[in-house]
């Protein structure tokens, strides 16, 4: 019965976005998706999203210090940086490659490096999570990644790959939104929106559990907590947020 409702609120729901369906089915929403409504909207969901985890942020990264490297510098490394929201948070003096897939963040993105002038910024390369080739093994201290694991292409392979570009003792920083306890009403929630979203939010998943991922990969220490953050009309409350060490 659930899964017969659930088909009924999708329908309703791709009803309602037509155009976008329209627009995906004649090859014009990703492209335009990619350089001018995703960046716009991220820009602004993000600003939202910060204030609501601020606090979470703030006590993630507190303990960034403790994983420089021997000569005392801290090499970070971002996986989908987008505008830079988490710059903010990172210590003074911190080395930081950026690396998105998509280019069109530019302008906010500059906006951010401008205003946190405390940062050495190495480069920036297009790459996805899952192929970072440009980077070489075992080269940063730190990889971070704050809501990109819910759409990259391949969870796992972006875990090998940070896994390889960190030195051993290197440490990986996440905070990403995850699928609601199964018997909830979000995750019913959750199963309405998901193909809609996916295709409004370039290929955002809502219903990863994310941690499993994580309890997958060879971290050799993981803390993991499960955290919810009140963003209404959404269907993203839940989120894991902590770091793993290689």
């Amino acid at each position: 019965e659930a899964s017969a409702s659930v088909l009924l609120l999708r329908t309703c729901l791709v009803l309602l976005t037509f155009p976008v369906y329209l627009l995906s089915f004649l090859g014009m929403w990703e492209p335009f998706c990619r350089k001018v409504f995703f960046p716009f909207i991220l820009e602004k969901v993000c600003i939202f999203h910060d204030k609501k985890s601020k606090k979470h942020k703030l006590e993630l990264f507190r303990n960034l210090p403790d994983f420089r490297s021997p000569s005392g510098e801290l090499r970070l490394l971002e996986i989908g940086t987008g505008s830079g929201s988490n710059f903010q948070f990172y210590p003074s003096g911190c080395r930081v490659t950026c690396t998105d897939i998509n280019p069109n963040f530019q302008e906010s993105l500059t906006k951010n490096m401008k205003k946190n002038q405390h940062l050495h910024y190495e480069r920036f390369l297009v790459a996805a999570g899952e192929d970072l080739h440009q980077v070489p093994s075992g080269s940063v201290d730190v990889v971070v990644c704050t809501l990109v694991l819910c759409s990259v292409q391949s969870v796992s392979s972006t875990l090998r790959e940070v896994l390889r570009v960190l030195r051993p003792g290197g440490a990986f920083y996440f905070l990403e939104h995850v699928a609601a306890e199964h018997s909830s009403w979000k995750y019913f929630w959750q199963q309405v929106c998901f193909p809609t979203w996916k295709l409004v939010f370039a290929g955002c998943c809502i219903t990863r559990e994310l941690w499993k991922n994580l309890e997958e990969a060879k971290f050799s220490e993981l803390k993991v907590q499960h955290i919810s953050l009140a963003l209404p009309w959404t269907p993203i409350e839940p989120h894991i947020v902590g770091y793993g060490v290689k």
